[in-house]
């Protein structure tokens, strides 16, 4: 039977506050409340424990609310909402966050607090060095889906983070302002990282033990949906993966074999290569360029809402990107591309409309240079506005 807790201290300075998403929780919220304020009680720090509820229909909020937690009613739905709603209600100067189906054990949380007094801003458990209980976490997660992608996301956004979907974790209020998240999903665990190293917070990690949860229904995380919303969230705000490195390779390679093929077929070890591998290195080229092109526009609009800039090419962007300068270059290309167009035309009007096959790459390379013109132009008008927008 869980009794009602005795006061921790009063509400005028709050060290820690507990925050607990909720949906239907009625056979392990009680226990994780109880669980946190003996915490509180056992390092002798003043606490308090927030629940966001997200509509459950059993008593959760009932027995919540007579264990003497603050419950706050979040009408939007998803882990990350409830999470964001249950924060912004916090009042201590660190907050803790784990769920309320007891997999996590709410009276370890003196690791996490230790770890904020040495400085960190945010720090995550680790299920794989601290110990994961038979059945507590399905094989696919277990060895496939958390650590794959944990790798993914340390090797894109270089998060110094082993289990970078451990739900418990601990922050210092101040810092969570500067992580601006934003999704209100699963992946709300994998942007707080993310944002966190975009935003230059000193990370750690604790190892933590997760636990079979008390509860008898089947789990809200779905493997594949929400692993696919990790997933791409990861990519998405990962531009060096998602677009430069594929576009620069893309482009280079397309742009090496245009100029092999450009004044017409070569023969390399006895292989003919003709008018075919140029299509094909055109096409190379321009969807390259076209990727580049992206990669550099979601450099600048993920400046937004952080103050510091650790891409080199989002720092050229900012301060040394020209617009006048971009249009010099595409008009360039342009007019290259029509100059030659315009003197195969003189030719073949001079020779009185006769097949001209040999110039066919000729015509090519220069329909190429014309379309790279034209969304350089463009595409630099759409940069200068973001950087425009961005630099106010």
């Amino acid at each position: 039977m869980l009794s009602q807790p005795e006061p921790i201290a009063p509400p005028s300075h709050i060290r820690l506050t507990a925050v607990m998403p909720c949906l239907n929780e009625e056979r392990t919220v009680g226990v994780c409340i109880e669980k946190a304020f003996r915490a509180f009680r056992s390092m002798g720090i003043a606490g308090e424990v927030v629940v966001a509820d997200n509509g459950s229909t059993d008593s959760s909020v009932e027995l919540a609310s007579r264990l003497g937690a603050s419950v706050v009613h979040v009408a939007k739905k998803g882990y990350g909402a409830a999470l964001a709603a249950g924060i912004a209600a916090a009042r201590g100067d660190y907050v803790v966050m784990a769920d309320s189906d007891d997999s996590y054990d709410w009276l370890e949380l003196m690791p996490f607090v230790a770890a904020l007094d040495e400085g960190n801003d945010l720090v995550v458990g680790n299920r794989f060095s601290g110990g994961i209980d038979p059945g507590a976490m399905p094989r696919l997660h277990r060895y496939l889906g958390n650590p794959v992608l944990s790798w993914l996301a340390r090797k894109v956004h270089g998060a110094p983070v082993g289990d970078f979907h451990c739900g418990m974790r601990a922050f210092r209020r101040d810092a969570f302002l500067r992580m601006n998240v934003r999704t209100s999903g699963m992946e709300f665990a994998t942007e707080m990282i993310v944002n966190s190293v975009k935003a230059g917070l000193r990370i750690a990690e604790v190892p933590t033990r997760l636990r079979c949860d008390g509860r008898d229904r089947p789990p809200h995380l779905r493997s594949f949906r929400d692993g696919w919303r990790h997933l791409r969230f990861i990519l998405t705000y990962g531009p060096n993966y998602l677009y430069l490195a594929p576009g620069g390779i893309s482009f280079v390679t397309g742009l090496g074999m245009v100029a092999a093929l450009v004044r017409g077929p070569i023969t390399v070890s006895g292989h003919y290569f003709g008018i075919h591998f140029l299509a094909l290195a055109c096409a190379l080229t321009l969807v390259g360029f076209n990727i580049i092109n992206y990669g550099i526009l979601a450099k600048v609009v993920g400046l937004r809402g952080t103050s510091v800039i650790t891409s080199r090419v989002a720092r050229w962007a900012m301060s040394r990107f020209s617009l006048e300068g971009a249009l010099i270059v595409g008009a360039s290309l342009v007019l290259l591309g029509v100059g030659c167009d315009g003197w195969l035309l003189f030719k073949w009007l001079n020779s009185g409309g006769v097949p001209m096959e040999s110039t066919v790459h000729t015509v090519f390379a220069a329909t190429l240079a014309i379309v790279i013109g034209v969304n350089l132009s463009l595409g630099a008008f759409l940069l200068h506005m973001l950087v425009s927008e961005t630099r106010s």
